[in-house]
């Protein structure tokens, strides 16, 4: 975790975020900044879909896409859309650590259980469907996945301010990820 920046105070924010969105999110959620009124979505907040997290930051502020691993890679549709036509120009990736899409395939009897047992589906269904989606979803470790993630959207949206995060479920804060 030494490529975690905490932030405990506004100046700890660095500099390149300080006076934005993506600060703000920051003082919203580590710095319990009082919550400003909004309008209009200022960022995109891109963030896992786990239930452990839950988030400090006021309505209308952001849009959310939670999706497993913070891979928006197949809601890319969803990103240009906030920022096309909601005009945001700030992206906050937000992974977590142990995410559930980190080592993914050691999951793979839970899920085909469950969903057998849960959902009522057929074994082989449920197998198929583990095998076909499984390989896109997992990611080797949530820090470098966000970093990767982070890139990856940067060259897709060059004009747009984008932060590598992760959510520590421990304490709930949110830390930025050293480039």
């Amino acid at each position: 975790m030494s490529k975690l920046l905490a932030v405990s105070s506004k100046e700890d924010i660095p500099i390149a975020y300080q006076e934005t969105p993506i600060g703000l999110f920051v003082e919203y959620h580590n710095l319990n900044r009082p919550l400003d009124v909004f309008t209009k979505a200022q960022l995109l907040l891109g963030m896992c879909m786990d239930n452990r997290k839950r988030i400090n930051m006021p309505e209308n502020f952001a849009y959310i896409l939670r999706v497993g691993g913070t891979n928006l890679r197949y809601s890319e549709f969803k990103v240009s859309y906030s920022i096309a036509v909601g005009g945001v120009k700030y992206i906050a990736l937000l992974g977590h650590n142990n995410c559930g899409m980190v080592n993914l395939f050691s999951r793979r009897d839970i899920f085909i259980k469950g969903l057998v047992e849960n959902a009522g589906w057929d074994e082989e269904l449920a197998e198929q469907q583990f095998m076909h989606f499984a390989p896109m979803y997992e990611i080797n470790n949530e820090i470098d996945f966000v970093l990767s993630e982070a890139k990856r959207l940067r060259s897709r949206y060059p004009k747009i301010t984008i932060a590598p995060m992760l959510y520590r479920v421990e304490d709930n804060l949110v830390y930025f990820i050293k480039e």
